[in-house]
């Protein structure tokens, strides 16, 4: 037996989302189309500068892009993995 799933509806404001959400079963609708989201809360007050070859520049780059984030933040990423996995 396949396993139906509806389709999300069109939630026009973030009220309508919200009271969808707090009372829908979620479990029935489709949401393999959703992507991870990660919100940036803490303020970034340092910098770094960081000289590479531009082949690796240009790498970093189309990664960043296939994600669809800038490469700055790309990078930033890799690194907070990275760092985490410690």
């Amino acid at each position: 037996m396949k396993n139906k799933t509806k389709q999300l509806p069109t939630l026009p404001s973030d009220e309508v989302a919200e009271n969808f959400v707090s009372s829908a079963d979620l479990s029935s609708y489709d949401l393999s189309g959703f992507k991870h989201v990660k919100f940036e809360f803490e303020p970034k007050a340092a910098a770094l500068n960081l000289r590479l070859p531009q082949n690796l520049l240009d790498a970093l780059k189309a990664k960043a892009k296939a994600q669809g984030i800038p490469y700055t933040r790309y990078v930033r990423l890799v690194l907070e993995k990275d760092i985490a996995q410690v």
